[in-house]
C-alpha cells in the first residue's frame, strides 16, 4: 500500500527551524528542503516508512546519510506536527509546530 499522501508537499514550521516536506507519487520517499532557520538551504531525498495511526495522523521515520534519525507524528487533519530527531553526535531534539500543505509535488 503505498503512502495515502503521495504526491503532495507539505510544511513543518517548529519556530526555529521550518522545512517543506514532498512525498513523491511512488510513495517511499521524500524530499525534505530546509526553508528557514540555522539550518536552511539544506536538502535531501531519503526513503520513508509510515504506519497510520488514526484519522488523519500517521508515524513518518527516515534515516538520514549522516546516520540521523527522525520520527514524524503529523496530524494532517489538524494540521500538528511532532518530530523527534537524533543527529550522529548522539544530540536528541523534540519539536512541535503546524503542518500545512503546499500542493501537489510537480507545483512550486
Amino acid at each position: 500500500m503505498s503512502f495515502p499522501l503521495a504526491g503532495q508537499r507539505f510544511e513543518v514550521d517548529y519556530g526555529d527551524l521550518v522545512a517543506s516536506n514532498a512525498y513523491a507519487e511512488e510513495g517511499r520517499s521524500l524530499t525534505y528542503e530546509i526553508t528557514g532557520g540555522a539550518l536552511t538551504g539544506n536538502s535531501a531525498t531519503v526513503a520513508f516508512e509510515w504506519r497510520h495511526l488514526f484519522g488523519g495522523t500517521y508515524a513518518i521515520s527516515w534515516q538520514e546519510a549522516d546516520g540521523s534519525t527522525v520520527v514524524h507524528i503529523d496530524d494532517f487533519e489538524a494540521g500538528r506536527s511532532l518530530a523527534f530527531f537524533t543527529t550522529p553526535d548522539a544530540q536528541f531534539f523534540r519539536l512541535e509546530g503546524s503542518l500545512k500543505p503546499l500542493g501537489p509535488v510537480h507545483q512550486n
